[in-house]
């Protein structure tokens, strides 16, 4: 079940339709989500492909920014990113050891799909967190295949969470952790816009899980962690995908992908120097941006852009804080107890044992 449908909700905002990234017109997502035991190692890994404009991106490039919390983490295409604005590609989400053989796979395919030499290259965004507890990380079993096949996935609606792509062999907050998504909608007079969100939720210390608010964590450490015969508590990453149909400029996209942090903040994570903390967020409310066909002599010498005004952006701040919150929680929510190859227990968060713990801080349903 996810947050809502136990009652808890997280902030003020209203959720888009699916309460998922999905929500923004055009974002598709798909999964390769891989189990199995090959040559006597244990493999829950995978790979998750988010397409900004439904897989139009370099026609359709979309302005983006990125911010980082904390850089105990690795990412291909980012700084192409700092320099123009641009997203010009789909991005994808895998563990540590695999963001090479993803980002190589994602230019061939960018290759085989244009077949056009007067395109010179591409940059994929490729983002990663670390599953080297439930996964064989060191055998690099993601190949071109899988990647291929995720790209075949994606697609609007209902976005899978948990134990799913680059989500299924992660942890968070020493529970099942992995792949979550949540959405927020302004009133019309606030613009009307969505803000929706993906995470790849691998972080955090259980004693500091907080859900709407309440230390829930400290109500839970008598559940056996995951980190107690390998690894430290609070290791791992987090990367955060906001996508929005507002009409944002590149630093304002920076600007809002810096909310992310609030977000991970109200949860109860952001405070570990082992955790990889990488947030990307890109706008699709500009159509008519010019094709990342580098090298063509016809592209106009000017391109006219809107812009949210700065004294109105604040709404979009609070939505994408809000959904980063929320997905999160999905996150864990949908997480499914999971053994490590050594037989260690890593437990999901049931809805039973979450709504006693919220209940002994003095959380109540709130009135419908």
């Amino acid at each position: 079940m996810r947050a809502r449908q136990l009652g808890i909700t997280l902030g003020l905002g209203t959720p888009g339709e699916l309460n998922a990234i999905t929500d923004v017109p055009g974002v598709r997502v798909g999964h390769t989500t891989l189990k199995a035991d090959i040559d006597g190692k244990q493999v829950r890994t995978g790979v998750t492909l988010i397409q900004p404009r439904a897989g139009e991106a370099r026609h359709q490039p979309c302005f983006a920014g990125y911010h980082v919390l904390n850089g105990n983490g690795d990412a291909t295409g980012l700084e192409w990113i700092s320099e123009a604005g641009l997203l010009t590609t789909a991005m994808a989400i895998t563990n540590t050891h695999s963001i090479g053989i993803v980002r190589d796979t994602l230019i061939a395919l960018e290759r085989e799909r244009l077949a056009d030499p007067a395109v010179y290259w591409c940059m994929p965004v490729v983002m990663e967190t670390y599953d080297g507890l439930l996964n064989d990380i060191w055998g690099q079993h993601v190949q071109p295949e899988h990647v291929r096949q995720a790209l075949e996935n994606a697609e609007g609606g209902p976005v899978q969470e948990g134990a799913v792509g680059g989500g299924t062999g992660m942890i968070c907050h020493e529970f099942k952790g992995g792949i979550g998504t949540a959405s927020r909608r302004l009133p019309a007079e606030q613009g009307g816009w969505t803000v929706g969100v993906l995470v790849q939720a691998n972080h955090g210390k259980r004693q500091e899980l907080r859900v709407d608010g309440y230390p829930v964590g400290r109500h839970l450490m008598d559940i056996a962690s995951p980190f107690a015969e390998r690894g430290t508590p609070g290791m791992g990453s987090i990367v955060v995908i906001i996508a929005t149909d507002a009409p944002l400029l590149p630093n304002q996209c920076q600007r809002l992908a810096q909310r992310a942090s609030i977000g991970i903040a109200r949860t109860g994570g952001g405070t570990e120097d082992s955790s990889g903390d990488l947030f990307l967020a890109f706008a699709t409310g500009n159509q008519d941006l010019p094709p990342a066909d580098y090298g063509r002599k016809d592209l106009p010498l000017q391109t006219a852009l809107h812009m949210v005004n700065n004294d109105h952006i604040s709404p979009l701040f609070s939505a994408a804080a809000e959904a980063v919150e929320e997905a999160i929680i999905n996150a864990i929510l949908a997480g499914e107890d999971m053994t490590t190859q050594e037989g260690v227990k890593v437990p999901g968060l049931d809805t039973e044992t979450l709504l006693e713990a919220l209940h002994k801080c003095g959380w109540s349903m709130p009135r419908q």
